[in-house]
């Protein structure tokens, strides 16, 4: 259910709700808040709640730090680990000046904007996500260690799985938060797993991608357990995806996916370092199913983008190279405005790739482009993208260049 600020407020009092969560994110997707009382909650929607923005990351410093958080009311949802008397609820916001204008760095207006610039267009796209994580044991001391929570391997079932429960523990909190995952199950990897999500609209999607890390990393700790969303965690094993599955539709504009996903591939050696931002980003990709060049399959998993086998609503692309490390708010919107670019250029896809590109000899594999080797490569694409800077704040292609 999506609520007005007015029934928030309503159910604030109704639902002996004692703590109001205003999450945000920095630059790079990781999850901030900051706790109010239920008396504040009529200020919060009416003038925003001021925050130092200046310890967090790629907000920018001393000068100019103060921010304001605006609750988005349709967002909120109970914390579900919380205590049922005296709850915790949370709302996303958006990040403004005390002028009122939006925050150039907040990643989720970034969204909203993309989202919206496809709409006057006539264009919308639908989001889901598929993201992978390991489960490690803890140490005597509870610090985290690569000591995988179990050594079962794809698809396996308890009691070689171990990560059953803790699977069933965290489909069942999004549940409640009214986020319906639509899979799960243990992964390639020792301690590995992947939950999927249904199709939902750009916005939604970045939201439940962001809970998701929130409550996966939740779930493992109540069961003395670290979640790592690091891509390449552990060095001779599969490393962790977040693939994303898109569509695009036009009311007068059909057949339209080929040409987004032309767009996608044509921008996507300037886009990846936002996809694939940290340096073990790139010990992950061209191992273990991720992709290393530039190309497009059916159903194919070495590709970059491959088309799953489906029908009717169902048909999708899915990009293989992002990884959880990446900020979906950005990952979405970039790769919004790059399907566009492609729909409305009328790009035409290159000869499809229906063979192992992990097997292929040389001087087939010659004939691809590679996706960006290190991060150097790929802050590099980005400075020099007039792309990326159009689309993404100086500021913010500066913090991620670093």
């Amino acid at each position: 259910m999506k609520y007005s600020s007015d029934e928030v407020i309503q159910y604030i009092k109704e639902e002996d709700v004692k703590f109001i969560r205003l999450a945000f994110c920095d630059v790079y997707g990781k999850q901030k808040n900051v706790s109010i009382m239920p008396s504040e909650i009529e200020r919060a929607f009416k003038y925003g709640i001021s925050v130092d923005a200046s310890a967090i990351q790629g907000f920018g410093g001393n000068v100019h730090s103060d921010l304001f958080l605006h609750p988005d009311p349709s967002t909120l949802t109970v914390l579900p680990w919380r205590p049922e008397h005296g709850r915790v609820v949370r709302m996303f916001c958006s990040v403004t000046y005390p002028s009122g204008k939006i925050f150039e760095c907040d990643t989720r207006s970034i969204l909203i904007k993309a989202v919206q610039d496809a709409k006057n267009e006539g264009y919308t796209f639908a989001f889901g996500s598929e993201m992978e994580f390991y489960l490690f044991k803890l140490d005597e001391n509870g610090n985290p260690t690569k000591i995988p929570y179990d050594n079962a391997s794809y698809m396996d079932i308890a009691p070689d799985d171990k990560g059953e429960n803790v699977r069933r523990e965290i489909c069942l909190d999004l549940e409640k938060m009214g986020i319906f995952p639509e899979s799960s199950h243990h992964e390639e990897g020792p301690g590995q797993n992947e939950i999927d999500f249904r199709y939902s609209d750009p916005l939604s999607a970045a939201d439940n991608a962001v809970t998701f890390s929130a409550v996966v990393k939740t779930v493992a700790a109540k069961n003395g357990l670290c979640a790592d969303f690091s891509p390449k965690p552990l060095q001779e094993k599969s490393g962790n995806g977040f693939h994303i599955n898109f569509s695009v539709k036009h009311s007068a504009d059909t057949n339209i996916l080929p040409y987004a996903i032309a767009g996608i591939m044509d921008k996507i050696k300037d886009i990846t370092l936002f996809l694939n931002p940290t340096d073990n980003s790139y010990e992950r990709l061209g191992n273990h199913k991720s992709p290393k060049y530039v190309s497009w399959s059916s159903e194919n998993r070495s590709q970059l983008i491959r088309i799953p086998a489906a029908v009717g609503e169902y048909k999708r692309a899915e990009l293989r190279s992002p990884d959880p490390q990446s900020n979906p708010y950005i990952a979405y919107a970039l790769l919004i405005y790059a399907a566009l670019h492609g729909i409305k250029s009328r790009l035409e896809l290159p000869q499809t790739a229906d063979i192992d590109l992990f097997c292929a000899p040389s001087e087939i594999l010659s004939k691809f482009e590679k996706l960006p080797e290190t991060k150097e490569q790929a802050a590099k694409a980005a400075k020099e993208s007039d792309f990326v800077a159009k689309h993404l704040p100086k500021n913010l292609i500066d913090a991620f260049c670093k």
